[in-house]
């Protein structure tokens, strides 16, 4: 049996960097992997998702806005496959990068899937590797309906596995993953069916934000269906599917795409042969520290379902690698007020409380909201308008922001620098004493009366 001071189940975002920190430090570690290196962000998540953004803002500033500018750009032709077999070469050529980092860290690699035989031992492919320290880091998969026809449907990593792009298409989701892969395939060109079971998508974001988007998408073509939950799929001629919803819609198209959530890789570790406490989802349970119940067994990123976001993972894990090989005893991260952006078209940036979540928090009198809605400047020659909405949430007498919502042109940019400012406990009055930079979109925020 090889002994290690640190075992890392699991090779993305989060097993890399916790066990690059703890190498760092000394520590001898053992990442255990069983596909490519990088996990979702980088094989079927957020690297190939902002390529396939950009080449659909690309093709959107071509063929409905260059003419504005002068500019004579018909769009002679789009080879999906030359985007594709491109945007694949570069995620290679990550994968590339996180092994040579591996190595020369000396992280011993072993290719496989580990299960638990203790507490302190895992197997892979036969063999057995203890250590005083093990973290699982494996990460999540897409979730399946449970209705007929549901395996006719393909998931996100079936998106990126496409080689052609559909003409007609029906996303089923009210997630982030569900309104970005809406705006990228309109943006492309194909005609784009967004169905999602309530009233609106990404409820857990504000509502002003949400309708603002909702509102753009219907202007850019995208066909919404709220309250529609998927009850079938059957296959029809040509090679499509028709989907059927529980309001007697019918939807025929050239693909459907399920993007209605995610569940947690817990199933199949080996978990129960350890007692690690699970949540009802089936999460792994963790406290401020990364700890699981079994003491000497850690989870960071997806997997304890908290802020599913690569950034989050990536600090857990270095901060965990911190205290345990560096002394920092309380080093851990800050789970609150995590900047996020979702990539729809155009982005939403957010940090914070949404108005409602306040109002909940705080109580209705102590929170004060200022807003404004804008046409950028990017859209200043054309006849096509795609509209700004900034928010600013309040707490208060000293107005303290608590929350800051936008979507629009660059707002992917924008709300990293404003995320500082959240975290130092800014208030309205600061951001008034800013001076606005002009003419952006960015100033907006620092000028909202």
């Amino acid at each position: 049996m090889k002994e290690f001071d640190y075992i890392v189940v699991g090779g993305g975002s989060g097993g890399i960097a916790t066990a690059n920190r703890a190498a760092m430090h000394g520590a001898r570690v053992l990442l255990v992997e069983g596909q490519h290196f990088g996990g979702t962000c980088v094989n079927v998540g957020c690297v190939p998702k902002k390529v396939m953004w950009n080449a659909a803002q690309m093709r959107e500033s071509i063929v409905l806005d260059s003419s504005s500018y002068g500019i004579d750009a018909p769009l002679n032709k789009f080879d999906f496959k030359t985007l594709v077999a491109n945007r694949n070469s570069y995620i290679d050529r990550l994968r590339g990068l996180y092994a040579k980092g591996l190595a020369s860290n000396n992280i011993t690699v072993e290719k496989g899937y580990a299960k638990f035989k203790d507490k302190r031992v895992i197997e892979v492919n036969g063999n057995e590797y203890t250590a005083p320290h093990i973290v699982i880091a494996t990460g999540g998969r897409s979730r399946f309906p449970d209705l007929p026809g549901s395996e006719l449907g393909i998931d996100s990593d079936g998106f990126f596995a496409l080689d052609s792009l559909p003409e007609k298409v029906v996303i089923v989701g009210a997630g982030y993953i569900a309104v970005e892969i809406a705006g990228v395939l309109n943006g492309l060109g194909c005609e784009v069916h967004l169905a999602y079971r309530h009233d609106r998508p990404l409820r857990q974001f504000d509502e002003t934000i949400v309708e603002a988007m909702l509102a753009i998408y219907e202007q850019e073509g995208i066909k919404l269906h709220p309250n529609s939950a998927p009850t079938k799929v059957e296959e029809v001629a040509n090679d499509q599917v028709t989907v059927s919803f529980d309001n007697q819609i019918e939807v025929t198209a050239d693909k459907v795409i399920w993007a209605i959530g995610r569940i947690p890789n817990t199933d199949r570790i080996g978990l129960e042969k350890v007692d690690v406490q699970l949540t009802k989802e089936g999460y792994i349970e963790v406290d401020e520290y990364q700890q699981t119940s079994q003491e000497g067994i850690y989870a960071v990123g997806d997997i304890i379902g908290k802020v599913d976001l690569t950034p989050v993972a990536i600090a857990a894990g270095r901060q965990l690698a911190e205290r345990l090989f560096n002394e920092k005893t309380t080093a851990r991260v800050d789970y609150t007020n995590v900047p996020t952006v979702i990539f729809s078209h155009p982005a939403i940036g957010t940090i914070g409380l949404s108005e409602t979540e306040a109002k909940a928090q705080y109580g209705s009198e102590s929170v004060k909201v200022y807003q404004s809605q804008f046409n950028p400047m990017q859209y200043a020659l054309q006849e096509r308008k795609v509209k700004a909405t900034v928010k600013l949430v309040c707490v208060g007498a000293e107005e303290r922001v608590v929350g800051l919502h936008g979507i629009g042109v660059g707002m992917d940019e924008i709300i990293q620098g404003f995320a500082v400012a959240i975290k130092m406990g800014a208030t309205k009055q600061d951001f008034d004493d800013t001076v606005a930079i002009h003419p952006t979109a960015a100033e907006e925020f620092v000028t909202l009366r």
